[in-house]
């Protein structure tokens, strides 16, 4: 059986690593090498982090930091934002990321999936997925759509049908981020995350909500997502790795140790 990967989150903001709510209202938390660091010593499986000013702005991909994380953090990471082009996969690879993950990129121009799978392989394709609910007059959900430019632009597209097409053409694995629940502390969207599991056959990294140990084992049992996203909990000194392995290990719940 496969072991459920803990992934601290790192959102970063002009080099500095700072926490969101529902993607808005940025508190500073640290900075990306460090934090990266004191959570690869800890026990983290694998570190993400999410350059929110390249995506926000259409910046380009900031490498300084990058290249200060991998001399830092001895886990394999991977970072997502501002990478538009092939080139942009190989420079961030080159300052010694693991992987590469892409969001609205991919939905301006998919085949972009494909290019960087045959070049890098598909292990080191990531897709980043933010989905927002929507629901009739009723208030009944319909359905959840993605969202890009870090949750700030709807494409239109539905989460499943984009998940699908995303793997077709050669993603290795999706983070899929709640964005009513990032921030939040009240758990993981559990159907939103189930829906997507269900619907691939990539791996799914669970993102958005986590606020208590419960959380975690929870979205590993009903959603049966393969890692999950830890951030507010790790950033504000809640809990450590450890408690959370510890907590998963006397559920049942095979973590590495």
């Amino acid at each position: 059986m496969l072991k459920k990967r803990i992934i601290p989150a790192i959102d970063v903001l002009n080099d500095s690593a700072v926490k969101y709510v529902k993607f808005r209202n940025p508190t500073i938390v640290g900075d990306p090498a460090e934090l990266g660091q004191q959570y690869a010593e800890a026990g983290a499986d694998e570190i993400i982090y999410l350059d929110t000013t390249a995506s926000l702005t259409n910046d380009n991909v900031k490498y300084e930091w990058i290249r200060r994380a991998a001399e830092n953090v001895f886990v394999p990471f991977s970072v997502i934002g501002g990478v538009r082009t092939v080139e942009d996969f190989k420079k961030v690879l080159r300052c010694g990321a693991d992987k590469v993950g892409i969001n609205s990129a991919a939905v301006k121009r998919p085949e972009l999936i494909t290019e960087a799978a045959e070049i890098f392989g598909k292990q080191c394709v990531v897709l980043g997925l933010d989905a927002k609910a929507v629901y009739n007059e009723n208030k009944e959900l319909v359905r959840y759509e993605v969202y890009t430019h870090s949750a700030h632009q709807s494409t239109g597209l539905d989460v499943v049908e984009w998940a699908q097409m995303a793997e077709q053409l050669g993603v290795g694995e999706i983070i899929c981020t709640s964005i009513d629940k990032d921030g939040t502390k009240d758990g993981y969207d559990i159907g939103l995350l189930s829906l997507l599991s269900q619907s691939v056959n990539v791996p799914i990294i669970a993102s958005g909500g986590a606020g208590k140990l419960s959380d975690i084992g929870e979205v590993f049992e009903k959603a049966n997502v393969d890692a999950a996203l830890v951030a507010s909990l790790l950033h504000y000194k809640e809990c450590t790795i450890d408690d959370i392995k510890q907590y998963l290990k006397e559920q049942g719940i095979h973590v590495r140790y």
